[in-house]
């Protein structure tokens, strides 16, 4: 998309561990990858490419001031915001830093597939290897479903020394429409949705433009 939009500037939103922004840093775009997660953001450094990534800790709000080309938001990071204010808080800061032409780019996943009905340890058990620490054994345990929220915990056993981790998170199931509507609510465009390469069927990806 990137290439396809012509965009040299990236802002990567709920960059993780930051695989996509070092990604495009190695394309030659400039990038900054915004996390809340200072321990995503430590792995994220560790990568090849990091040095030509502006790693930013904290939220959409540290952008104020800035103009880009494109903001992403991948891996459901768009789902996080749970409340009504925040979405639309972050919508708008979006907007404020996207240079006129420019897009916001994210995938929310359909909630009329309910994924969340395969959110269990027997569907999604997986050994990962992960580079300077081994095995990891992962999965994922349904916790509560209250509609349009729906809670979750990811657990994570460290084979080397049997560490486990758990981490709980809470997702909103938004539908197109109540999307489309915040995207204009917020000054974009709905230039286009389309569907997820990786998950064909089961999300949308939202193309939202500033006006020109």
């Amino acid at each position: 998309m990137t290439e396809e939009f012509g965009a040299q500037s990236v802002i990567d939103i709920g960059c993780g561990t930051g695989i996509l922004a070092c990604r495009l840093a190695a394309l030659g775009k400039e990038v900054i990858g915004v996390d809340p997660a200072a321990a995503s953001l430590k792995v994220a450094n560790r990568l090849a490419c990091a040095d030509r990534v502006r790693w930013l800790h904290g939220t959409a709000a540290m952008l104020a001031g800035l103009q880009v080309d494109l903001i992403m938001m991948t891996g459901n990071v768009a789902q996080v915001f749970v409340t009504d204010e925040e979405w639309g808080s972050t919508l708008r800061e979006c907007r404020s830093v996207i240079r006129p032409g420019g897009r916001l780019v994210f995938e929310v996943r359909d909630p009329l597939k309910e994924a969340w009905k395969d959110w269990n340890r027997e569907q999604s058990y997986q050994v990962i290897e992960v580079p300077e620490i081994g095995k990891v054994e992962k999965w994922v345990d349904l916790l509560d479903v209250q509609l349009p929220l729906v809670s979750f915990r990811q657990t994570f056993v460290f084979q080397r020394d049997g560490t486990v981790l758990t981490s709980d998170s809470t997702l909103r199931f938004r539908s197109k429409s109540e999307i489309m509507d915040s995207l204009l609510t917020a000054g974009f465009l709905v230039e286009s949705i389309r569907d997820a390469s990786d998950r064909p069927g089961l999300e949308f990806v939202f193309i939202a433009r500033s006006p020109d």
